[in-house]
C-alpha cells in the first residue's frame, strides 16, 4: 500500500490521503503515464485498488514500423496493446495520444545532432523534460487531474519548509533520479512516484496479484527508439553525414589510424579503436569540426573540473559563491562522488564542479547530477571538463 504523505498529521492539518491530498481517494483524479511495462502498470493497479479516480494515458512516440525503431519498443506497437489490456483488467479508462511529431522534434532530432557534435547524449532525460513532464503533465491538468503518477523509482518527499523534494529511490539498484534531474519545482508539486519505496521483485509480485499480463514482461534495456543498442546506426539513418570518416590521432596530432565516423566513439572508450599500441589507449576527446578522434593513455583522461550548462536547481537556496559540498553522478551507472559546486562565472545559467578526486571518462553530453545525501539538488549537461592546474578545459 502507498504510504501517506508525511506532510499531513505531523502538521496537525486535515487528514490526507496517500497522495497527500486533503480529500477522499475517490474524489482525487490521477492520470497515470502507462508505458505498457510492469512498473507503470503496477502504479495504475495500486491507485485503482485504493479507490482513486484513475485515468491511464499512453503516449505513442513513434511508428513502431519505422526504420529507426523496433517492434515492441517503449510506447509503440506491443506496449500500447499491453497498456490497453492492463487498463481493461483494472477497469480504468485509457487513452493513447499521438506524440510522434513532438517526440521526433524534441528528442530524436537533438539526439542525432548531439552525436554529430561529438557528444554522448541521454535522450531519456530530454524525453522526461520536454514530453512526459511537460506535454503529458499539461494534458493531465486539462483532464482535471490532481496529479500525474509515473512508474519511476524515485521518492517525492515533503521537506521541513513544506516544499516537495526529489530523493533517490529506496532501492539503489533501481534508483532513476539521475534521469529526472531536469524536473522543475512546479512539476514536482504535481508529480507522484508510488514505487519509490519498493524493490523490483515486490513490484512484480504486485503485478501477479493484480492479474496483469505484464507481470513477467522483461525490462527494456535499450533507448526506446534505438534497435539493439545500435546508436550509430540510428544516427547514420537520420544524419548520413555522420558517417564521414576521419583520423585517429594522439595528443600531439600524430595520425595513428582511421575511423568510419565519430558517432562510433565516446570519451573514455578503450575497445574498438582498431589501432595497435604499446599501451592501452582511450578516447580522450572528439574533435567534431575536424572529424578527429583523439586518443591517449588513461592518465590523460583524469578530470577534476567539470562545467555544467542549462543548470536546473531544485533547492530553494542558491549555490553560494564560496561553494557547497555535494556528491555528483557524471554517468547514470556510476556511483556519486564527492565534489564542491560553485556558480559559473562564465555562464550564469550553468555551474562549476570541483571533484575531490579525479574522475576518468567525463563525456560532454552526459549529465552531472548533484545530490545532498539522498536528496537530488539539481544538475545540468556536461559542457566541458579539465584537469586542475592545466589552465584549459577539454571540449
Amino acid at each position: 500500500m502507498i504510504q501517506p504523505s508525511p506532510d499531513s498529521a505531523a502538521r496537525g492539518g486535515p487528514a490526507r490521503n496517500s497522495l497527500g491530498f486533503a480529500k477522499p481517494a475517490s474524489a482525487t483524479r490521477v492520470v497515470v503515464a502507462m508505458s505498457g511495462g510492469v512498473d507503470s502498470s503496477v502504479v495504475a493497479g495500486l491507485l485503482a485498488r485504493e479507490g482513486y479516480d484513475v485515468v491511464g494515458i499512453t503516449l505513442q512516440l513513434y511508428d513502431h514500423g519505422a526504420a529507426i525503431s523496433r517492434k515492441g519498443a517503449c510506447c509503440a506497437g506491443q506496449d500500447i496493446h499491453d497498456a490497453r489490456q492492463v487498463a481493461a483488467r483494472l477497469g480504468i479508462p485509457h487513452y493513447v495520444l499521438d506524440y510522434e511529431s513532438r517526440f521526433r522534434q524534441a528528442v530524436i532530432d537533438e539526439f542525432a545532432e548531439s552525436y554529430i557534435r561529438g557528444e554522448t547524449p541521454i535522450p531519456c532525460i530530454r524525453c522526461n523534460q520536454r514530453v512526459k513532464f511537460k506535454d503529458l503533465l499539461a494534458t493531465a491538468r486539462d483532464l482535471g487531474a490532481d496529479c500525474l503518477a509515473t512508474g519511476h523509482y524515485v521518492r517525492r518527499v515533503i521537506g521541513e519548509g513544506g516544499a516537495a523534494e526529489l530523493h533517490r529511490g529506496r532501492d539503489p539498484r533501481r534508483d532513476q533520479s539521475y534521469f529526472l534531474y531536469a524536473t522543475t519545482r512546479e512539476q514536482l508539486d504535481f508529480l507522484r512516484f508510488p514505487l519509490g519505496d519498493l524493490e523490483k521483485p515486490a513490484v512484480r509480485r504486485l503485478a501477479e496479484e493484480f492479474g496483469l499480463i505484464v507481470a513477467d514482461k522483461p525490462d527494456s534495456q535499450d533507448i526506446c527508439f534505438v534497435p539493439n543498442g545500435d546508436y550509430a546506426g540510428v544516427v547514420a539513418k537520420l544524419r548520413p553525414e555522420a558517417k564521414e570518416p576521419g583520423e585517429i590521432v594522439d595528443e600531439a596530432g600524430r595520425v595513428l589510424g582511421r575511423h568510419d565516423g565519430i558517432i562510433h566513439f565516446t570519451v573514455g572508450q578503450r575497445k574498438g579503436l582498431g589501432i595497435a599500441a604499446a599501451e592501452p589507449l582511450y578516447v580522450l576527446r572528439l574533435d567534431a569540426a575536424k572529424r578527429r578522434v583523439v586518443v591517449g593513455p588513461k592518465a590523460a583522461l583524469a578530470r577534476n573540473l567539470v562545467h555544467l550548462r542549462e543548470l536546473n536547481w531544485l533547492d530553494a537556496a542558491p549555490i553560494p559563491a564560496a561553494g557547497r559540498e555535494v556528491t555528483v553522478k557524471l554517468r547514470s551507472a556510476q556511483p556519486a562522488i564527492a565534489a564542491v559546486i560553485y556558480p559559473d562565472a562564465d555562464d550564469a545559467a550553468g555551474a562549476r564542479l570541483e571533484l575531490l578526486q579525479a574522475e576518468y571518462g567525463v563525456a560532454p553530453g552526459q549529465a552531472g547530477v548533484v545530490y545532498d545525501g539522498e536528496r537530488l539538488l539539481g544538475g545540468g549537461w556536461i559542457a566541458r571538463s579539465g584537469a586542475a592546474g592545466k589552465g584549459s578545459l577539454a571540449a
